[in-house]
Formats: structure tokens, C-alpha cells, sequence
């Protein structure tokens, strides 16, 4: 079980998607806080919270449902029943569904290749960081060195790490994790 770490990943993305995903947006995840039973999420994942890797979506968190639900807050604004992350925004609190990052296109579509216009994530082929900081009950994701996405009272607050791939093409060359109070 891993809490209060500083995950860093630096990944790109390969060619093209495979399987149900074919001509789909490119689609990854780096899965925290893990609990539970093996593939306790659609015969696959554990129960926890990702941050998504996804073409135009880099940042995201998503709550991945196992026996229970994992649980976040995070100051949002609210667009078209989407929570967008903000630092100046109402507290919202979810169990199921996603924190968006704060730049994601309102009008993103699952397409390969998407981009959209405040994109972050660099594009195919190029190498991305992308960071994850637990520390006690808060997350934090940081892409290629821009906080994207924070959220506070997660629950579980510690947990297994997958790294996932939905058919994507992905490579890593690192991923290291520094306890938090050494990463300060």
C-alpha cells in the first residue's frame, strides 16, 4: 500500500489504438490508491482513482468503482453538467464520474489524434510528465509541470498503483515515486 508519494511517470504515445478503442481517442491511466479485489472494476481494474491519460483529457481524475465507491473533493465550475477543476470554485464531492481538468475542451470528442485548443499534453510521439502527488487525503496532478487537477478528502488515501492502457499504443522510460515529505 502506497501513500503520501510523489509519482512521476514520463510517457508518449505510439500508433494508432487497437480493438474497441480503433480510430478512438488514445487512452491510458495511471490508477491510484487501489483497493479491493483484482478486477473488481469491469472484470479488470481495482477500486481507485485515476488520473487520466487521454487525449485532450490528460488530468482528469476519474473514480473507478469496485465493491465500494472511492470518494473526492474538489473546488469546480460546473459547464454543461461537467466539473471542471478551479481553484476558485464551489466544493463539489463525487463518487462516481470525473474531475475534468481545468483546460479541457467543453467540446472534446473521442476521436484519434484529438487536440484540444489549451492542451497540455504534448503531442504523439513527444514525451509527457506526468505527476501525481498524495499527500494525507489530497491529489494532485501536474502535467508537464502545470498543475491541471487537484482534489482533497479523497478516500481511500493510500492503495496499489496500476498503470493502465485501453488499447493505446504507450511507452514509459520512468516512473519514480519519492515519499512526499522528500519531495518538498
Amino acid at each position: 500500500m502506497y501513500r503520501d508519494y510523489h509519482l512521476i511517470v514520463e510517457w508518449k504515445w505510439g500508433g494508432p489504438n487497437h480493438g474497441k478503442r480503433e480510430g478512438r481517442a488514445r487512452d491510458s491511466g495511471i490508477l491510484v490508491h487501489g483497493v479491493g479485489e483484482d478486477g473488481a472494476h469491469d472484470g479488470i481494474w481495482l477500486q481507485s482513482i485515476e488520473s487520466q491519460v487521454i487525449e485532450g483529457g490528460t488530468g482528469d481524475f476519474i473514480m473507478v468503482n469496485g465493491r465500494e465507491r472511492p470518494t473526492m473533493t474538489a473546488k469546480v465550475r460546473e459547464f454543461n453538467g461537467q466539473f471542471y477543476w478551479d481553484e476558485n470554485g464551489a466544493p463539489k464531492t463525487l463518487e462516481r464520474g470525473r474531475f475534468d481538468w481545468f483546460g479541457r475542451d467543453p467540446n472534446w470528442k473521442d476521436q484519434l489524434g484529438y487536440r484540444g485548443p489549451k492542451d497540455i499534453e504534448k503531442p504523439v510521439g513527444e514525451w509527457n510528465r506526468q505527476e501525481v502527488v498524495a499527500d494525507r487525503d489530497t491529489l494532485t496532478n501536474i502535467v508537464n509541470g502545470v498543475v491541471v487537477n487537484k482534489g482533497y478528502r479523497v478516500y481511500p488515501t493510500a492503495g496499489k498503483i496500476q498503470l493502465q492502457s485501453e488499447g493505446a499504443e504507450i511507452y514509459y522510460r520512468r516512473v519514480e515515486m519519492i515519499p512526499v515529505e522528500n519531495a518538498k
